[in-house]
């Protein structure tokens, strides 16, 4: 029996997704669920950061995770408190001493990713001082296992598309699964709950449903996880910078095809695709671009 996922996906609550009515392609009434989108604004201590759209689940680890991954707050750093008001939209996140951004914020540049995902220049810089580990390796074994459980454990993604999934994974294991409308959000939830955790990037691999983008490369390198998976396509940006960090990108990942284009050298062959069952069934009419 295989392990059960620390963090997993819940379909079935009735926060995360609204009934709404329509027809079909042969006029049919029909009703069907979609996931909900609703605003949260976040603060640190007394600084507006930036008001994202997600489902609204796990804001703790979203907050936390997005100072991270934009370098407003460092690995070491303390925090003294979440607190989040579901009825305003807003998690502040408090640190011992206050910090301004303003002179960041300025220089911040939209991204191409869903929503509002973003980038500083300043976190490319990183790019020149991170090592990820060398040592690290990525079993096609471990890649095939991960993509079968993954794509057929139940999500909001199966049960009702227009959603993103990000899980951190070690060796052929997923740990934690978190989902959202935009996959910048998932992966920084899951950098929140690493760092609210205590759980470290070693020997850590990083899985994904949504396109491989700079953005989620800068993401990958700035939580130090040498290896990067997706079920997706890629961008050229995604993939010169993958060159540049030493970060192992592997896309088109299902059933017993894959590619890579950056960090070959961590890949061991382990396994016969011959022998590969199938990834199982996916979301009727999902797309890549999703």
């Amino acid at each position: 029996m295989a392990e059960p996922f620390l963090v997993a996906p819940d379909p079935d609550d009735p926060a995360l997704t609204s009934e709404v009515e329509g027809i079909d392609h042969t006029g049919a009434a029909v009703r069907t669920r979609v996931p909900v989108e609703r605003p949260l604004t976040l603060y640190l201590n007394g600084q507006e950061i930036v008001t994202m759209m997600t489902i609204g689940d796990r804001p703790d680890c979203l907050a936390v995770g997005y100072l991270l991954n934009q370098g407003m707050l460092a690995r070491g750093d303390t925090i003294t408190g979440i607190d989040h008001d579901p009825e305003l939209d807003v998690v502040v996140v408090r640190t011992p001493e206050r910090t301004n951004f303003e002179e960041k914020l300025r220089r911040k540049t939209l991204t191409s990713g869903c929503a509002q995902g973003t980038a500083f220049g300043d976190l490319l810089e990183r790019f020149e001082t991170v090592r990820l580990d060398p040592e690290a390796e990525l079993r096609t074994s471990w890649l095939y296992a991960l993509s079968r459980r993954i794509n057929t454990t139940p999500s909001l993604y199966l049960t009702a598309g227009a959603i993103h999934g990000c899980v951190l994974c070690e060796a052929n294991r997923p740990l934690v699964y978190m989902e959202d409308v935009g996959r910048h959000n998932a992966i920084d939830k899951i950098a929140g709950w690493m760092h609210l955790n205590g759980v470290s990037s070693a020997g850590k691999l990083f899985y994904t449903t949504g396109r491989l983008t700079s953005e989620m490369v800068i993401k990958c390198v700035q939580m130090e996880i040498p290896i990067l998976v997706s079920r997706s396509g890629f961008t050229a940006w995604g993939v010169e910078l993958a060159r540049q960090a030493g970060l192992t990108l592997v896309g088109r990942a299902k059933g017993k095809r894959f590619l890579c284009l950056a960090g070959a050298g961590r890949l061991r062959f382990d396994a016969d695709p011959d022998e590969t069952v199938s990834d199982g069934p996916s979301r009727k009419g999902a797309r890549e671009e999703e």
